[in-house]
C-alpha cells in the first residue's frame, strides 16, 4: 500500500492512497508512521476524531496531536450512552480508532496550531467492532461487491439552503436571497459562499465537479466527482461539515433539512452510481447497450427501494418533499427523464451511470450507500430483469397511467413499516443499527403526529440539527 502526502505548500492537506479499491481500508505501520510524521512537520496541534451515529448525525472528539499515537494503538474512549442509538449506561465505553488514510487539515481553522481530522472506526473495549458503526457496515458491503469483481463508484449532488442570522448569530427563517435556478449575481447571493466552500473542499483533497444556485430562494447545490463508495460517504460527511463552517464564517446558517421552506423546493441528494469490472464502466447510455449486470443492478435497487426509503428519506419532513416540485414519487426509470425515480443520464465513457433522485441530505450516507450496494448486488445475483422504461413526463402524465404505477411510501410511518417487514433490510443492516434508527425515528413521528403544528415541531427537530 503506497501513500502520498500532498504538497502542503499547495494547501492540499490530505494524505491519499494510490491503492484504488482497497484505499484506506487497512492500517499498516508505515501508514501510521507517515501520518505521524506529517502531523509533526506541519504544525498540527489538534485532532478531531469524527464518526456518525446510526441516524447520520456527525459527532467528534478533539484530542491533542500528542495523543494521536495512543489513538492509533489503543483508541480514544467516549461515552457511547450519550449518543442516540448506541449503548446504555451499563456498557457505555466505546473506542474511536482513526483511519490514517482519511487525514485532512481543516483549512477554515487557524493555520498556526492547525486542526486535523480523521474518520474513525468504532470498537468495544475488548477490541470487537461495534455493531452500530455504520462506516464499518459500508466497508463490508463494498468488500462483498469487490469479491464479485465489481466496484461501485458514487457521485453525490447535494442541495442545501442558506439562511440569514440575527444580531446574536442565531439562524432565522429568512433565506439569503430570492434567486432561482442557475441565476447569477447579484440576484444569486450565494455565489461567493459556494466559491469559498469549493476552495475549502479542494484544499482538503475533495473533488467537486460543479456548483450553482438551485430553484428555491437561498438554495444551492454542489456536485462531487465519482469516488469509491466509502470515500464518497466520507466526502459527503466532510462536505456537510465544511458547508456549515463556511456559512458561519460568512454570517449565514446552512441547513440540510429536506424541506426547510414549506412553499419552496425541497433539498435532494441525487446519487449517481456506476459499476466497473476490470476498470471498464459497464453502464452506458444507449438503451440497447446496457450490460446485463448493470441492468440487474438497477433492477435490484428498484425492487428494494420501498424497503430502503426510510433510510434514504429518514425524517417525517422528508415526505414533505417527495412527490412535490419535481421530487420523485413513482418507482420507475427512464433515460435522461428527470421526472423518474431513476434515470440514465446522457454521460458517456467514465460518466455513464444511473442517477437515483429520491434520497435527501438528512440520510446517513454510510447506511444509504450500504443499502444501494446490497440491493444492486442482490439484483445481480438473482439476475433480475430490468422492467421496461417509463418514457413519459410523470409531472404531466394522465392520472390513469399514474394510478397504475407503484409509489414510494407517502409518510415516514409507512416507510418504517416497509423497512421493518423487509427481510432484505434485516440481512443488510445489523440489528443495532436497525433498532436504534427505528426507535429514534418512531419517537419523532409520534411527536409530530401529536402536535397541533407538526411543521413547527419538524423545524425545531431538524432545522439546526441536519
Amino acid at each position: 500500500m503506497h501513500l502520498r502526502i500532498i504538497n502542503v505548500n499547495q494547501q492540499a492537506y490530505q494524505i491519499t492512497q494510490y491503492a484504488g479499491a482497497t484505499a484506506g481500508r487497512c492500517v499498516m505501520d508505515t501508514t501510521v508512521s507517515e501520518v505521524l510524521q506529517f502531523v509533526r512537520e506541519n504544525d498540527v496541534k489538534f485532532v478531531r476524531l469524527v464518526f456518525c451515529d446510526v441516524c447520520g448525525t456527525i459527532k467528534n472528539i478533539a484530542v491533542t496531536a500528542e495523543e494521536l499515537p495512543r489513538a492509533f494503538e489503543a483508541g480514544i474512549t467516549f461515552d457511547a450512552s450519550a449518543v442516540r442509538g448506541f449503548t446504555d449506561a451499563v456498557q457505555s465505553d466505546l473506542l474511536l480508532f482513526p483511519d490514517p488514510s482519511t487525514l485532512a487539515v481543516l483549512p477554515w481553522r487557524p493555520q498556526q496550531g492547525r486542526v486535523a481530522r480523521f474518520f474513525c472506526s468504532i470498537r468495544h473495549p475488548d477490541g470487537r467492532p461495534f455493531e452500530g458503526d455504520t462506516r464499518a457496515v459500508l466497508q463490508q458491503a463494498a468488500e462483498e461487491l469487490r469479491r464479485t469483481g465489481l466496484s461501485c463508484r458514487v457521485g453525490a449532488e447535494c442541495e442545501f439552503y442558506l439562511f440569514e442570522t440575527d444580531d446574536w448569530g442565531k439562524p432565522t427563517r429568512i433565506t439569503q436571497d430570492e434567486a432561482g435556478y442557475l441565476d447569477v449575481a447579484p440576484l444569486d447571493k450565494g455565489e461567493n459562499v459556494r466559491r469559498d466552500i469549493c476552495l475549502m473542499l479542494e484544499q482538503m483533497g475533495l473533488r467537486f465537479e460543479s456548483s450553482h444556485h438551485e430553484q428555491g430562494p437561498g438554495q444551492n447545490e454542489i456536485d462531487f466527482r465519482f469516488n469509491d463508495a466509502l470515500a464518497a460517504a466520507d466526502d459527503l460527511t466532510a462536505f456537510k461539515i465544511a458547508v456549515k463552517a463556511v456559512a458561519a464564517r460568512n454570517g449565514l446558517f446552512a441547513s440540510f433539512m429536506p424541506k426547510p421552506v414549506p412553499e419552496a423546493s425541497g433539498s435532494g441528494l441525487h446519487l449517481n452510481l456506476s459499476l466497473t469490472r476490470g476498470g471498464q464502466n459497464i453502464f452506458v447510455n444507449a438503451p440497447d447497450r446496457h450490460s446485463p449486470e448493470a441492468e440487474s443492478f438497477i433492477a435490484g435497487i428498484l425492487d428494494h427501494i420501498r424497503e430502503m426509503t426510510a433510510f434514504l428519506n429518514p425524517l417525517p419532513n422528508s415526505y414533505e418533499r417527495l412527490g412535490r416540485m419535481e421530487a420523485p414519487r413513482y418507482i420507475t426509470w427512464s433515460h435522461e427523464n428527470r421526472s423518474q425515480l431513476i434515470r440514465i443520464p446522457s454521460g458517456k465513457g467514465d460518466f455513464a451511470r444511473m442517477e437515483l433522485r429520491s434520497p435527501d441530505p438528512a440520510c446517513n450516507p454510510y447506511v444509504a450507500y450500504t443499502l444501494l450496494l446490497r440491493a444492486g448486488l442482490d439484483g445481480i445475483r438473482r439476475q433480475l430483469p430490468l422492467c421496461p422504461s417509463c418514457d413519459v413526463n410523470l409531472y404531466t402524465a394522465d392520472p390513469q397511467l399514474l394510478a397504475g404505477l407503484e409509489k414510494l411510501p407517502l409518510t415516514m410511518e409507512e416507510a418504517i413499516t416497509a423497512a421493518k417487514e423487509s427481510a432484505f433490510i434485516r440481512n443488510a443492516l445489523p440489528k443495532k443499527i436497525r433498532d436504534g434508527f427505528f426507535t429514534i425515528r418512531e419517537e419523532e413521528c409520534r411527536l409530530c403526529a401529536q402536535a397541533d403544528n407538526p411543521a413547527e415541531v419538524q423545524h425545531k427537530l431538524y432545522f439546526r440539527a441536519i
